[in-house]
């Protein structure tokens, strides 16, 4: 999917048949483990619901050079991984704690 920076916290995704949807960035962190950097993002329309989903993707340079792909976890331990990230910014609830 490609990505596109909305300002420092908004990302709009451009899946494979052209459509469009914005996202908020949750956080970001690299892994020396696996020598990459990954995104949480969610969809910004859910912000101020009570619950969120969640994803998660490898953030990789694109081919031309002109900007960032995010790219699907397909590794199971890499995905393990990322998973456990996450975990420890959420609370016991599934609440991420700020």
């Amino acid at each position: 999917m490609s990505k596109q920076e909305n300002n420092e916290d908004m990302i709009t995704l451009i899946d494979e048949n052209g459509n469009e949807q914005l996202f908020k960035e949750l956080f970001t962190f690299d892994s020396d483990d696996y020598g990459k950097s990954y995104i949480f993002i969610y969809p910004a329309e859910q912000e101020n619901d009570d619950s969120v989903d969640i994803q998660a993707y490898i953030i990789a340079d694109n081919e031309d050079n002109d900007g960032q792909d995010l790219v699907p976890i397909e590794d199971d331990k890499e995905w393990d991984m990322v998973e456990e990230v996450l975990n420890t910014f959420l609370d016991n609830d599934g609440n991420f704690k700020a």
